[in-house]
This record gives structure tokens, sequence and C-alpha cells, in this order.
């Protein structure tokens, strides 16, 4: 069971709804590394953790300019001479949108990683 997964996908249907907000459980670190870059690159609006004693809760605010996100999986090592013929096959222009990766330094966005 892939949280991350879990949680992007119903941001995906959600937003296809178009629907303002979404309730995404349970809630991890992850995640909440994941959604800040997110909400730094302004695709998302804020959000607001839940604690609800248990695995925890997150409500998102949701903006409308998300198209699509999801996981890469299973997970791939990439080296930084690599990460550009990435960017070319995972994304649909350079100019539109970002990849984001787990590093050593944490959870960032391909172009704080180089």
């Amino acid at each position: 069971m892939n949280v991350l997964a879990d949680a992007l996908k119903s941001i995906n249907n959600t937003e296809k709804r178009g629907k303002r907000q979404v309730l995404i459980r349970p809630c991890s670190k992850v995640i909440v590394r994941f959604l800040t870059v997110m909400m730094k690159s302004g695709y998302i609006g804020e959000f607001e953790i839940i604690d609800d004693h248990r695995a925890g809760k997150m409500v998102v605010n949701l903006t409308g300019r998300l198209n699509k996100c999801g996981v890469i999986s299973p997970r791939f090592d990439v080296w930084l001479k690599d990460l550009e013929k990435w960017q070319n096959n995972l994304l649909l222009s350079r100019q539109f949108g970002f990849t984001v990766l787990t590093t050593s330094a944490g959870i960032m966005d391909h172009e704080e990683a180089r």
C-alpha cells in the first residue's frame, strides 16, 4: 500500500470533479513534504493537518491549476547527469510542469535538485 499514491490519486479525482477541497487520510510526513513542494509551485492552495490521534487527516484546498499528478513506481535511481533525460520522458514540455524527487537532502522539485 502506497499512501502517497493514494493521496495523489484522490487529489486528481477531486480536481477532475471540480471540487475546491479534498480530505486525505492517512497523513504522513512524506505527503506533507510533497504537498509543500506543490504549494510552493502554486498547484494547490493551503492545507491543514487534523490530528485525530490515529493516522491523521489533511484538508487540502485546490486551486484548479492541477492537470495530473502521480507516483512513479517502482522507484528509480536517477543520477544528476541523467536528470535531463528523465525530464524529457516524463514532462509534456520543458516549460510546463515539474518532477518531485526524494534526495538525501529531502524532498524537492527537479529545479532545486540541480
